[in-house]
């Protein structure tokens, strides 16, 4: 049995990740959660379809599609993370320079592993 404890930052949702002022993706927050229940609402629907005994290749078919609704807020808000927080680190500069250019770089490494 895992823990809360064994499960590492990068997956934990309940990790503490919070940094000063407002995180680069609130201007588009409305956006992103109108999405996120897209795909929360896509999810039920390949449940719905298992449930159903539907066809293989026509759940594999909405498998892709959720993964790419998936990655297309997955690369928004990556986007969002450059243009705001690293920015601003970067102009500051210091050793919060390099942890949000270290932070990008990893996120981008996950993405790509995805």
């Amino acid at each position: 049995m895992t823990t809360d404890a064994a499960v590492p930052d990068a997956i934990d949702p309940h990790a503490d990740h919070s940094h000063d002022g407002p995180h680069g993706y609130i201007s588009n927050k409305d956006d992103y959660l109108k999405r996120l229940r897209r795909i929360e609402g896509q999810a039920r629907g390949l449940q719905g379809m298992v449930t159903d005994d539907k066809y293989c290749i026509d759940i594999l078919t909405q498998v892709s599609a959720m993964t790419s609704a998936l990655q297309s807020v997955a690369l928004g808000l990556l986007n969002d993370h450059l243009s705001h927080c690293v920015v601003d680190a970067v102009a500051t500069g210091g050793e919060e320079a390099q942890l949000k250019l270290k932070e990008a770089g990893d996120a981008i490494a996950r993405l790509v592993r995805s």
